[in-house]
């Protein structure tokens, strides 16, 4: 690669190192408290205004990958290429399938911005959809499926590592506010379930999944995977 491609290659590294630094302050709980002190008619939007500004921040870097992609590095052909796409598409169909068991008002802010919530954690109880009885993330386990299946210049690799690199942190992160929820149910579910990608040793059945639902605590909470 030419002395501009490593520059291009250098600044988007920079780029997703501090979208994931910001993403990660803003959605720690210690953040969320401290602006519930200084500021707490900001919390009915905070996770609404959290969100947009996730998306706004995330348009510069995908321009930047769009004007400056580098060389190409593999390409999947033939069979191999039925094969990604035929992945990807099933991880697209998952994730699409999996919103039925999440309460997307929740997620995206509009129903704490519509309720006037001042509460810090997240409205939705302790709850195991289908895909979690497999793996704790399913969102990100997808998403890992989806940038892995794709043809690879330099911009997309790089992407790729940073944002699986980011699951695996960020799932960690998230796993730390679950625990402080959920205590013990959530530590035996961690126990049971690997967190990104699925094993077929390691699964829940729909009764041993109710079972932990119904040693919930009664402390609010998002389903594993949700930030």
């Amino acid at each position: 690669m030419t002395d501009s491609t490593w520059q291009n290659m250098t600044l988007l590294l920079l780029c997703w190192l501090g979208y994931f630094a910001l993403h990660s302050t803003l959605a720690s709980l210690r953040i969320k408290h401290r602006v519930a002190e200084l500021r707490p008619e900001l919390v009915p939007v905070y996770r609404l205004t959290f969100n947009t500004l996730a998306v706004l921040l995330l348009l510069p870097i995908l321009w930047l990958m769009y004007r400056t992609p580098g060389p190409m590095l593999w390409r999947w052909d033939g069979a191999a290429a039925w094969l990604a796409n035929g992945l990807a598409l099933a991880a697209l169909l998952g994730f699409l399938r999996t919103l039925k068991f999440y309460d997307m008002q929740e997620f995206l802010g509009l129903r704490q911005w519509h309720v006037h919530t001042r509460r810090v954690e997240d409205l939705e109880h302790f709850h195991l959809s289908p895909f979690h009885r497999f793996v704790r993330h399913p969102w990100y386990f997808f998403g890992l499926v989806l940038i892995w299946t794709r043809d690879m210049n330099a911009s997309l690799f790089l992407s790729s590592v940073m944002m699986t690199l980011y699951f695996m942190v960020g799932s960690r992160l998230e796993e730390k506010k679950l625990l402080v929820y959920h205590g013990e149910a959530y530590r035996r579910y961690m126990a049971r379930i690997p967190g990104l990608l699925p094993l077929p040793w390691k699964t829940l059945s729909a009764a041993e999944a109710a079972e932990l639902m119904n040693k919930r605590s009664d402390k609010p909470s998002v389903v594993s995977g949700n930030t």
